[in-house]
């Protein structure tokens, strides 16, 4: 019974922790599916979590909050995508300053606006927990699937409207050809950094989604820790799901148990077996085992990292 009941715990917990990074890991297969690798993820979900906990302290709506984080990030997207489309920058050395960029801004405007505070105020208003009715009352079941926060379930329909949308409509299909092989999409009248512009912009959108998915529900303010890394394991279950909007979110649920693992050992007791700093290694060590073993067996976009100059083949 124990032994149930602790794994319902650790499993509700990975659907909590893999949301954000399933709606960041889809914003990555999003820009990287039009050709445009973005390391800047991190940076992305940085903004998206001091501008939807800002927002949220200030009107006291977790709605407008995610409204303010998914605006904030793509409009900071707009600095990758103009780097990295228009003057043809380096875009992995794009992504890395927005990164810097984002966490330096971030932590610079909330000390100006918490009286040198290296950290907001505490969120009262949190995004709440539903309970599926009917649902929620399946032994263990219900405790791992259907009393859940909304945005897990919003991550999951996005998940399922993105690979409708890029597998099943003109507008997906151009933007895979324009990451596969920019220059015939050209030939066919797909205006190539339109379609990269528009990628990168959604992967801004969801990833500040994402951000803001962690501050208004677990940690409920912002610091400088409040990302510490999502976002880059979130890139790494981009690859792991082969760029595909399922497989980046199966990815993330693996991601997510493993943190989920690591925050649930203490409660449960598991701790006073395994030394708490291996446990707090394991989602680090577990991106590091599977970019090993599975990115160079991963072929993802042929042009993901090239930029296009129209005329160039």
């Amino acid at each position: 019974m124990d032994l149930m009941n602790n794994a319902s715990i650790i499993i509700h917990n990975a659907v909590v922790y893999s949301t954000p990074l399933i709606l960041t890991a889809l914003g990555g297969v999003y820009s990287e599916r039009s050709g445009v690798v973005n390391i800047g993820l991190e940076g992305l979900m940085v903004i998206g979590a001091f501008s939807g906990t800002v927002t949220t302290l200030l009107t006291g709506s977790p709605l407008l909050g995610i409204v303010a984080a998914v605006l904030a990030g793509t409009l900071f997207s707009l600095l990758h995508a103009v780097a990295s489309v228009t003057y043809h920058a380096n875009q992995v050395v794009s992504g890395v300053a927005i990164n810097f960029l984002a966490i330096g801004l971030s932590i610079f405007l909330t000390k100006q606006m918490f009286d040198g505070a290296a950290q907001t105020s505490t969120i009262k208003n949190l995004i709440q927990k539903w309970e599926v009715p009917g649902l929620s009352q399946i032994p263990y079941l219900g405790k791992m699937f259907f009393i859940a926060y909304p945005t897990s379930y919003l991550a999951i329909g996005i998940v399922l409207l993105s690979w409708y949308v890029m597998y099943k409509t003109p507008f997906g299909l151009r933007l895979r050809a324009v990451g596969e092989h920019p220059a015939a999409a050209d030939t066919l009248g797909i205006r190539v950094s339109v379609m990269r512009y528009l990628g990168v912009m959604i992967s801004g959108g969801l990833a500040g989604l994402g951000g803001a998915v962690i501050s208004l529900t677990t940690t409920s303010n912002f610091s400088y820790s409040t990302i510490s890394g999502q976002g880059f394991i979130a890139l790494a279950a981009v690859i792991f799901g082969k760029w595909h909007p399922v497989g980046a979110m199966l990815a993330a649920l693996f991601f997510g148990l493993a943190q989920a693992i690591n925050s649930s050992a203490q409660v449960l007791g598991y701790s006073n077996y395994v030394p708490t700093a291996f446990i707090q290694m394991l989602p680090y060590v577990l991106t590091l085992i599977v970019l090993a073993g599975f990115v160079g067996r991963a072929e993802g976009p042929k042009a993901v990292g090239n930029p296009y100059i129209k005329g160039s083949r």
